[in-house]
């Protein structure tokens, strides 16, 4: 069930190509310029900004963006809301924690 963004039609694509080089760039203030959509939306859930990382899953239509969704809304707590975005996505509501979950995401996008 791995989704990877579609690479830019013009070149190769900007994303971080392992987990370490992802993790490099949460000292910055932004997400890397030319990064997809989804690798935005976790970079700011890791730096804390659930606001930003929900803005972005919001516009992911995606079986990958809602499972992304889901797992926003269940780390703010609404399990309602995130058993929701669990059953757009056609999956049981996780119950890992809150990491691991987070991992699986990075790692599918990878």
């Amino acid at each position: 069930m791995k989704e990877r963004p579609s690479p830019p039609e013009n070149g190769p694509s900007l994303n971080p190509d392992s987990a370490e080089s992802f993790r490099k760039t949460l000292g910055g203030t932004s997400p890397p310029g030319g990064w997809d959509a989804p690798f935005r939306a976790l970079w700011w859930d890791a730096r804390g900004d659930w606001e930003a990382a929900h803005a972005i899953a919001q516009e992911l239509p995606s079986t990958w963006g809602y499972r992304m969704h889901a797992y926003l809304h269940r780390k703010e707590g609404d399990s309602w809301n995130a058993g929701y975005w669990y059953r757009m996505a056609g999956i049981h509501p996780c119950t890992d924690p809150l990491e691991t979950e987070f991992e699986r995401l990075l790692r599918e996008l990878l």
